[in-house]
C-alpha cells in the first residue's frame, strides 16, 4: 500500500544547536580590552582638555608655523559662556557638550564635559597617571592575545577572509543583508562573516597598533630611545593628532559593534562572550508531509 500525501504539512520545530564559539583566552582578553579602553578613553579626554587643539606638523602652538586645524574652545557670551568647536574654517556652536559644559550648575570652559573624563574634575597629572597605567595594561593584554592568536592559529582560522569573501559581489550582499537586519543563521552563524573579519582585522592590526605607536611617539623618554618614530609620524604634534583620530575611529567601531550585538540577539551574544557557548538559530523550519 502506498501512502498518499494529503497536502497538509506538519511543521517540526528545529532544535537550536549550541556550539563553543569563543575560547577562554579570547573572552578574557576581550573583557580586559573593554576595561582598558574605557579608562584610556576617559583619561585621554582629561589629558586632551589641558590643551584642546590638534595640529599637523612638528610644533603645537596657537600661531604659525603650525596652526591648529581642530579646536574646542569657550568664549564669553554675555553673562554666560559659549562653546565653539572649529574644524578648519568651519565653526559649530557646541555649548553644553563641547567647549562649555555645566559644572555645579554653571557653564564652565571645558573641552569635554566632566561625565566623560577621569577624573571628573580638571587634573592633568591624575589623568596622565590613569592613562599610563591602563596603557601598559592594555599593551600586555594585547601581546597575550597576539601570542595566543598565532600559536592557536586563531587569526588564520577565524579572522583571515577567503578570496571568495573579498569579492565585491559577496561584500555588497553582506552589506545589504546587514542594512536589512538579516543576520546569519544556522551553520553560517558559526563563523565570523566577512564584514566582521575585516572590521576586527582593521581595528586589531591597524588602529590599535597605530594608537600605541603614536602614544609612544609623544613620550620624550621613548623619543630618546627610538628617535625615528618622530620621523615616521611627522613630529610629536602629528602623532598626537593621529592618536586622537584612531581613538575616535575605535569609538565608532565600538558603537557599531554594540548596535550589532543588540540587534542580532543580545542574550545569545552576551552568553557567547561570557561562557563561550553560542546557540545557532535554525535557518528554516523543516516540513514533514503525511
Amino acid at each position: 500500500m502506498t501512502s498518499v500525501t494529503t497536502g497538509t504539512a506538519l511543521k517540526e520545530k528545529p532544535k537550536r544547536a549550541v556550539v563553543y564559539r569563543h575560547s577562554l583566552a579570547v573572552r578574557i582578553t576581550h573583557w580586559l580590552n573593554v576595561l582598558c579602553l574605557s579608562f584610556l578613553l576617559m583619561s585621554g579626554l582629561q589629558i586632551f582638555n589641558a590643551h584642546p587643539h590638534l595640529y599637523w606638523g612638528q610644533y603645537g602652538a596657537d600661531a604659525l608655523p603650525d596652526p591648529a586645524f581642530v579646536s574646542i574652545e569657550a568664549y564669553p557670551d554675555g553673562d554666560s559662556m559659549k562653546g565653539v568647536t572649529s574644524i578648519g574654517s568651519f565653526q559649530f556652536t557646541t555649548t553644553g557638550v563641547l567647549g562649555a559644559s555645566k559644572v555645579d550648575g554653571e557653564l564652565t570652559p571645558r573641552a569635554f564635559p566632566a561625565w566623560a573624563t577621569i577624573p571628573s574634575y580638571q587634573d592633568l597629572a591624575t589623568g596622565r597617571r590613569w592613562h599610563f597605567f591602563f596603557a601598559w595594561f592594555f599593551v600586555i593584554n594585547g601581546f597575550v592575545y597576539m601570542l595566543y592568536g598565532l600559536v592557536s592559529r586563531h587569526f588564520r582560522r577565524d579572522l583571515l577572509p577567503t578570496k571568495g569573501e573579498l569579492t565585491p559581489r559577496h561584500l555588497a550582499h553582506e552589506i545589504a543583508d546587514h542594512a536589512r537586519l538579516r543576520f546569519p543563521k544556522g551553520e553560517s552563524a558559526r563563523r565570523y562573516n566577512s564584514l566582521q573579519k575585516l572590521a576586527y582585522i582593521g581595528v586589531g592590526f591597524i588602529l590599535l597598533p597605530l594608537m600605541v605607536l603614536t602614544g609612544l611617539t609623544m613620550s620624550p623618554g621613548f623619543n630618546a630611545i627610538f628617535p625615528w618614530l618622530l620621523d615616521v609620524f611627522g613630529g610629536r604634534q602629528s602623532a598626537r593628532t593621529i592618536h586622537f583620530i584612531t581613538a575616535s575611529l575605535i569609538i565608532v567601531f565600538v558603537f557599531i559593534h554594540i548596535a550589532m550585538v543588540l540587534l542580532s540577539g543580545v542574550w545569545n551574544n552576551m552568553r557567547s562572550i561570557i561562557t563561550g557557548y553560542y546557540a545557532l538559530k535554525p535557518e528554516a523550519d523543516k516540513e514533514i508531509t503525511k
